[in-house]
C-alpha cells in the first residue's frame, strides 16, 4: 500500500488537503471521489518510519510468481485483454507485494504504456529476464507463449534449487543439533560429575582430562561461539557485496569436495536454461549474456560470461573463453559450439540444461543417502566420547572401593 497526499475540493467547493492510502493513484482518486472530493493534485508520499509499510523476507515467492505467469498466459490465450488480465490477477494473487505492483502496472497499461515498460518500473519484483522476454514477446505477438516459457523456466529453477537446499539442509540441521548437544553435555552434565571425580582422587584417564578441559572452556568462554558465528556471518555478507571478493568466495565454494560439484552443475543448469529461454524469445545475444551474468548468482561463471561477451564483440566465438576455463566441462562447450554452427543454440542450451538438472537431482539424492549414516556416526562418536570419559573413572572408583 502507498500513501498519497492530496489537494482537492468537496461538493461545496471548499478546498481540502490531507492524505489517503491506496494500492495506486487510480485507487486513491476513486476513494476520494467516493468521499465527494474532486482531486486537484495527488502525489505519492515518500516512505518514512511512520508511514513505511514493513515487509519481511522475500518480496514474492517462486510458487506465487509461477502461478501468476501461468494464469496470465491462460487469460491472454482465452482472449482476455492485457489490462483486464492484470486487473483480475491483482485481485487473485496471494502476494501482497505483487498485488500492489500489478495495480500500478494496470494503471500504466490504461495510460497506453507497454506491459514490459510498466514492469520495468518495478525491477525489485520483475527480474530483467522477465522484462526482456516479455518485451520480445510483445514485438513478436506471442506474449502468451512467452509467459508460459517464463513459468516453465521458474518452475525448473525452483525445483533445482529446492533439491540442493534439501540436500544441504539435513547435514546443517544435524550439525547444529550436534553442537548444541555437545555444548549442553559439556556445560551441564560433565560439571555435575567433575566434582565427584576430582574428590575421589587418583589420576584421571587422558580422555577424561581432555573432556574436563573442554567443559571448563565452554563454561568460561561460551560467548566466544556466539561471537564467532556472528563475525563469520558478517564477514560472508560483506564479502558477497563486492564482485571482486565474491569471486574468491564462489571459487572456494566450487572447489569444496562433494558440494562444489553439485553447485557447479546447478550453476551451469541455471545459466544454460536462462540463455535458452532468452534466445528462444529472440532476445539479442549480448543483452542476454548481460542478464545471465546477474541471474547465475556465481561470480566465477559471470566472469567467464563477460569474457565471452567481449569475445563476441571482437568477432570471436562464444565458446572461446569457456574452453579455457575449468568451470565449463567439454560437454557444455561442445554443445554450444554445435548450436552456434547449426543455428540451434537455444535448443542445444536447453538440452544441456536438462542434462545438468538431472545430474543435480541424482547427485543430491545420492548425497542425502550417504550423509545420513555419516552424520549419525559422527554425532554418536562425539556423545559416546563424552559418556566414556565419565564412565571410565567411575569404574575405577568402583573398583577401588570394592578392594
Amino acid at each position: 500500500m502507498a500513501q498519497f497526499s492530496y489537494v482537492g475540493r468537496d461538493k461545496s467547493g471548499k478546498k481540502r488537503k490531507g492524505s489517503i492510502i491506496g494500492l495506486s493513484k487510480r485507487e486513491a482518486v476513486l476513494k476520494l471521489k467516493e468521499k465527494g472530493i474532486s482531486v486537484i493534485q495527488l502525489e505519492e508520499m515518500k516512505a518514512t518510519l511512520l508511514n513505511k509499510e514493513i515487509s519481511i523476507g522475500r518480496r514474492v515467492k517462486s510458487q506465487q510468481f509461477v502461478i501468476f505467469l501461468r494464469q496470465f498466459a491462460t487469460l491472454l490465450r482465452a482472449g482476455v485483454s492485457i489490462v483486464d488480465s492484470t486487473h483480475i490477477l491483482s485481485g487473485q494473487t496471494e502476494s501482497k507485494a505483487l498485488k500492489n505492483v500489478l495495480s500500478d502496472v494496470e494503471e500504466e497499461l490504461r495510460q497506453g504504456n507497454a506491459l514490459s515498460s510498466a514492469m520495468a518500473k518495478h525491477k525489485d519484483i520483475f527480474p530483467a529476464i522477465v522484462i526482456n522476454m516479455i518485451a520480445a514477446g510483445e514485438l513478436g505477438g506471442s506474449l502468451d507463449e512467452t509467459l508460459d516459457q517464463l513459468a516453465t523456466f521458474y518452475e525448473k529453477q525452483h525445483y533445482t534449487k529446492q533439491k540442493i537446499v534439501s540436500a544441504m539442509m539435513y547435514p546443517m540441521i544435524v550439525g547444529v543439533v550436534a553442537v548444541f548437544v555437545v555444548i549442553f553435555l559439556l556445560a551441564k552434565v560433565v560439571p555435575a560429575f567433575a566434582g565427584m571425580l576430582e574428590d575421589a582422587g587418583g589420576e584421571l584417564p587422558p580422555i577424561t582430562r581432555a573432556v574436563l578441559s573442554a567443559s571448563h572452556f565452554v563454561q568460561n568462554f561460551w560467548w566466544l561461539f556466539i561471537a564467532l558465528a556472528l563475525v563469520s556471518y558478517l564477514a560472508i555478507y560483506l564479502i558477497r557485496q563486492k564482485p571482486s571478493s565474491k569471486y574468491y568466495l564462489d571459487y572456494a565454494i566450487l572447489k569444496t569436495p562433494i558440494f562444489g560439484k553439485i553447485l557447479q552443475k546447478s550453476s551451469i543448469a541455471r545459466m544454460t536454461r536462462t540463455l535458452s529461454s532468452l534466445f528462444s524469445s529472440s532476445v539479442p545475444i549480448l543483452p542476454a549474456l548481460s542478464i545471465v551474468e546477474k541471474v547465475v548468482e556465481n561470480e566465477v561463471i559471470a566472469k567467464v560470461l563477460r569474457q565471452s561477451r567481449d569475445a563476441l564483440e571482437s568477432g570471436q566465438r562464444l565458446t572461446e573463453p569457456m574452453k579455457k576455463h575449468w568451470i565449463f566441462p567439454p560437454l557444455v562447450t561442445q554443445m554450444i559450439a554445435i548450436g552456434e554452427e547449426t543455428g540451434s543454440l537455444d535448443e542445444m542450451l536447453s538440452k544441456v540444461a536438462e542434462f545438468y538438472e538431472k545430474e543435480v537431482e541424482s547427485a543430491t539424492d545420492r548425497l542425502k543417502s550417504l550423509i545420513e549414516p555419516i552424520m549419525i556416526v559422527i554425532l554418536a562418536s562425539i556423545v559416546g566420547t563424552i559418556v566414556i570419559s565419565i564412565i571410565v573413572p567411575m569404574f575405577q572408583i568402583y573398583n577401588t572401593v570394592g578392594q
